[in-house]
């Protein structure tokens, strides 16, 4: 850890991007119709997650599971205080996308050239220049952008990412004026002192940027190192009902840090997120029988203590 970083205070409330309907479903061998999907979005909503990500637009033969992006949105009823997120690789999903009323999109641009081929087909240049495209064209519609780096703490083929890199390809990327930067730890190999030495560098870099922090938890480290990115800076975190997840296209990343055991952490903390606990609970128990397996997730076993609901 760098130790001439400034640290901010925690922050006193944390922003939560709900990505279960889209990280956490593509990466299940059962395929959910669009109705339970539909299902499992209003369910995540009405305890109270103000951002979901509701669909990936890409190509239906290599994720099955969001096939169905366009006919998502065309379910799911504008809802109050809720920003539909689709993610987008390219101009032409983003246009996919804003066709069928996204309210926010979100791209990925991977921190190493060998995922960033098998996992969207471009290499780092090339999805720097798609980012381009795609905030401009976002900008010029009226639609929220923000982009996240994957694989920012390591990647399954290449090993180890440099920190450097991570930090110019942050700066490139944010010329393109995004309203929010993520970066990820795709495949769980992130460790807090990483995270929280990543997360000061950026945020010293790109002060006036928001920062968000997208963790899986493959090694068992996912809501420690979301609690050091809180500690560096970061005031959005995602995470997935359940902490179902993963990327197809990334040997053994196991799910994402789940929603509900993230709410616990940061209310016993006194950081308030505004979600209902108790919801998400019944929505993770829900997520199981739909599933027909067992979630990783761990409140959804043990359930809250001393009986918090909403944090």
């Amino acid at each position: 850890m760098n130790t001439a970083l400034h640290r901010p205070a925690l922050p006193a409330r944390v922003g939560i991007v709900e990505v279960g309907p889209r990280d956490g479903l593509q990466n299940e061998a059962t395929h959910l119709d669009t109705a339970t999907k539909v299902e499992f979005i209003r369910r995540a909503a009405a305890a109270g997650l103000a951002r979901i990500e509701v669909a990936s637009f890409v190509s239906p033969k290599r994720v099955p599971q969001m096939a169905d992006a366009e006919a998502v949105l065309a379910s799911l009823p504008r809802l109050a205080g809720l920003s539909r997120i689709g993610l987008v690789l390219n101009q032409r999903s983003f246009e996919r996308a804003l066709a069928a009323g996204c309210d926010e999109v979100g791209m990925a641009i991977s921190a190493s050239d060998t995922f960033g081929v098998r996992n969207q087909g471009a290499d780092i240049g090339e999805s720097l220049d798609a980012w381009r495209d795609v905030a401009a064209a976002a900008r010029a519609a009226g639609i929220p952008a923000q982009v996240t780096i994957s694989v920012a703490c390591g990647c399954p083929f290449e090993g180890e990412v440099p920190m450097a890199r991570v930090l110019e390809l942050a700066q490139r990327a944010a010329e393109a004026q995004p309203i929010e930067l993520a970066l990820a730890d795709t495949i769980g190999a992130g460790v807090p002192s990483q995270v929280a030495e990543l997360f000061g560098r950026v945020r010293e870099a790109l002060p006036s940027l928001p920062l968000r922090g997208h963790f899986h938890n493959t090694r068992n480290t996912g809501l420690a190192n979301a609690y050091a990115a809180l500690q560096e800076g970061a005031t959005t975190l995602d995470a997935s009902i359940g902490g179902i997840g993963g990327c197809p296209f990334a040997p053994a990343a196991t799910g994402n840090i789940p929603t509900e055991d993230l709410l616990y952490m940061l209310g016993r903390m006194g950081i308030a997120t505004g979600v209902d606990l108790g919801g998400l609970i019944d929505t993770s128990r829900w997520l199981q029988e739909t599933l027909g397996h067992a979630v990783p997730g761990m409140l959804v076993k043990a359930g809250p203590f001393p009986g918090r609901a909403r944090e």
